[in-house]
C-alpha cells in the first residue's frame, strides 16, 4: 500500500465541460447549520486551508442578524482575519440592504442573496412572502451592482419543499429569472432538502434554461439527504452546467429534512469530477486533510465518503497535514 494520496482513475465522457467551478460553501452554509459554534480563529483557519487547497470561489460567512444565526455572529472578525489570495473570491451572504452595508464595511467585495421557490419556505426561513423575498433580493442586487459589487443568487426549495411537497418548476424558473434580470451573475438552484433525482434535476435545469437564463450563469446547490447528489451533478453536467456548490466534509444540516446529512461534500464532488477528467484546480488530498483536521477539532466525524476512504487508505501525508495546527 502506498503512502501517497490515492486518486481516481480517469475516464472521460463526451459532452462534458472541460472545467467546473466548485463553489465552496462550507464556512457559510456548512457552519451555520451545525449545532456547535466554531471559534473565530478556527473559522479563519478553515478559510485559509480551503484557499491553500486551491479554492478560488469561497463563501466565507453571512451578514445576517446574529440573533438569526448565532453561529456566524463573528462575520466581520472572520473576514478581517483572512487574507484572500489574488484572483480568489470571498463571498458573503446578505439578507437585506443593512446586511449588504455591514458586509461592505467589513471589506467584502462580492455578496450572495437568497430567495425561495415556495411560499412556505419564504415564510419559515426568510420571514417574507415569496414575491416579497424576491423584491428584497432584487433591491440588494441593484444596490450592490450599482456600487460595482458582483452578486450571486440562490433559489431555495427548487426541487421539493417539506411543507408543500412538489415544487412548480415554473415558479423556480420565474424566481431564477428575476435574480438574473436584476443583475445576478450566477443563479444557483437549491435542492435544499436533498430530494432531487437525476431525472428531476434534468427537467428543472432544462426549464430554467428555457426561461432564458444562459447555462454559463446557472449553478446547482445540492444536499445529499438521499445520496443522490453526485447523480444529480452528472445529469446537470450533461446539460452543460459547470458550477456546483459543495461543502468541505459535507458540513451542514438541513433543519427542514429529518435525517439530512448536509451539503454535497467537496471531496466527493472533486473525486467524481477528476475521474471524468474535468479540471477543478482543487487539491483533493488537501481538501480531505482539511476535513480530517476540522473533524478532529470538533470531535465529530464528517460524512464525506472520500475523506474517510483516503484516511483509511493510510495516506501518511494526508494524516500528517490533518494533524497540523
Amino acid at each position: 500500500m502506498t503512502n501517497s494520496v490515492p486518486s481516481p482513475r480517469v475516464q472521460t465522457e463526451e459532452g462534458m465541460p472541460a472545467r467546473v467551478t466548485v463553489f465552496e460553501v462550507g464556512p457559510r452554509d456548512g457552519l451555520q447549520a451545525e449545532t456547535d459554534i466554531i471559534p473565530t480563529p478556527v473559522k479563519a483557519e478553515l478559510c485559509r486551508r480551503l484557499y491553500a487547497a486551491g479554492s478560488r470561489d469561497l463563501e466565507v460567512t453571512s451578514f445576517v442578524p446574529p440573533a438569526w444565526i448565532p453561529q456566524l455572529a463573528d462575520a466581520a472578525e472572520v473576514v478581517a482575519a483572512v487574507d484572500v489570495p489574488d484572483a480568489a473570491r470571498a463571498v458573503a451572504l446578505v439578507p437585506n440592504l443593512k446586511g449588504l452595508q455591514r458586509a461592505l464595511d467589513a471589506g467584502i467585495r462580492e455578496v450572495s442573496v437568497v430567495v425561495s421557490a415556495t411560499e412556505s419556505f419564504a415564510k419559515a426561513n426568510l420571514n417574507n412572502t415569496r414575491s416579497g423575498a424576491i423584491d428584497r433580493a432584487v433591491e440588494v442586487i441593484q444596490a450592490a451592482t450599482a456600487d460595482g459589487i458582483p452578486v450571486r443568487g440562490y433559489v431555495s426549495m427548487a426541487f421539493g419543499d417539506p411543507w408543500e411537497g412538489e415544487v412548480d418548476t415554473q415558479a423556480v424558473a420565474q424566481a431564477a429569472t428575476a435574480l438574473h434580470e436584476a443583475g445576478s451573475r450566477t443563479v444557483a438552484l437549491g435542492d435544499t432538502i436533498g430530494v432531487a433525482t437525476p431525472g428531476l434535476t434534468g427537467r428543472v435545469v432544462q426549464e430554467t434554461l428555457a426561461a432564458g437564463i444562459p447555462v454559463s450563469a446557472l449553478a446547482l446547490h445540492l444536499h445529499d439527504t438521499y445520496g443522490q447528489s453526485l447523480g444529480n451533478v452528472h445529469a446537470a453536467l450533461r446539460l452543460g452546467v459547470a458550477e456546483f456548490d459543495a461543502s468541505v466534509g459535507g458540513l451542514g444540516r438541513c433543519p427542514y429534512a429529518k435525517g439530512a446529512t448536509g451539503n454535497l461534500a467537496t471531496e466527493d464532488l472533486v473525486w467524481m469530477l477528476h475521474g471524468l477528467g474535468i479540471e477543478t484546480g482543487l487539491d483533493l488530498g488537501a481538501l480531505a486533510a482539511t476535513t480530517l483536521w476540522l473533524s478532529r477539532i470538533r470531535g465529530i466525524p464528517a460524512p464525506s465518503n472520500v475523506a474517510r476512504a483516503l484516511a483509511a487508505a493510510g495516506a501518511s501525508e494526508l494524516t500528517q497535514e490533518a494533524a497540523s495546527a
